[in-house]
């Protein structure tokens, strides 16, 4: 489906960068947001050889007054047909076994969950009185399931889910579609940082190929890979003492971001 305004979030590298990239057809206008100007600047002259135009904001996610208002001056210029709440961050039990603390927790939380919200949000208005618009949430198979080595990261995720779920339930029948993507390990700077059994890993060109597909369809979910994402289900269906005591044996440590 051609698109003229795309918004992504976490667009200086990994999943974000690959999306950008797919969105970049000649005529399409792309606001991208990350917190390094140098790395999204770099991802944004890639986009403009592709003949879209760009325009950059360089922000914490978690900040919302400029975020919304960069997001008013690029839909001032026409209407925004896509937004993808992309950026996040991870934390979780130390390399030498100490448990993610409160203030790592709550940074999840800041930038999974009201950072999506802080994007999303301002464009919703909007979506509505055109009655159309796509909203892509890149959550994660971890808010399937509360997970022992990185609970702060599992609440973000799974606060990102219900809040997609209840939008694409509020906005469905005003002809906004809601994607909410629960994505398992790809290759990333932030999957490289978790160590442990990491099961069913896909490449960044194929997650990137998943996520694209789904919107494009405008699914209202998509989750891969699909075996750990049915795994991840069923053991939240389980008694919980029974479900816990299977998660325990996902043991994971979490290098800290650079």
């Amino acid at each position: 489906m051609a698109v003229s305004g795309v918004v992504i979030s976490g667009a200086s590298r990994g999943l974000g960068a690959a999306l950008a990239r797919r969105y970049a057809v000649p005529g399409a206008r792309l606001l991208l947001t990350a917190r390094s100007a140098a790395a999204l600047e770099g991802v944004a002259e890639a986009c403009r050889a592709q003949g879209a135009s760009v325009t950059t904001l360089a922000c914490d996610i978690t900040e919302a007054a400029p975020l919304a208002a960069a997001l008013a001056v690029f839909e001032a210029a026409g209407p925004v047909d896509l937004v993808i709440a992309n950026a996040g961050t991870s934390a979780g039990t130390a390399p030498d076994g100490t448990p993610e603390d409160a203030a790592a927790a709550a940074r999840q939380v800041a930038v999974n969950l009201i950072g999506a919200i802080n994007l999303v949000g301002p464009l919703l208005p909007g979506m509505r009185a055109r009655r159309a618009g796509r909203v892509g949430l890149i959550a994660s198979v971890a808010g399937l399931r509360g997970l022992p080595d990185f609970p702060g990261y599992c609440a973000s995720k799974a606060g990102l889910i219900g809040w997609g779920e209840g939008l694409r339930a509020q906005l469905g029948p005003l002809g906004i579609r809601v994607t909410v993507v629960t994505p398992g390990f790809f290759d990333s700077a932030m999957g490289a940082r978790f160590h442990g059994r990491r099961m069913f890993v896909l490449s960044q060109d194929q997650a990137a190929d998943r996520v694209w597909r789904a919107l494009e369809a405008g699914a209202p979910r998509a989750a891969f890979p699909w075996p750990l994402a049915l795994g991840l289900r069923l053991l939240a269906l389980l008694p919980p003492r029974l479900g816990d005591w299977a998660v325990r044996r996902m043991r994971f440590r979490v290098s800290p971001e650079g």
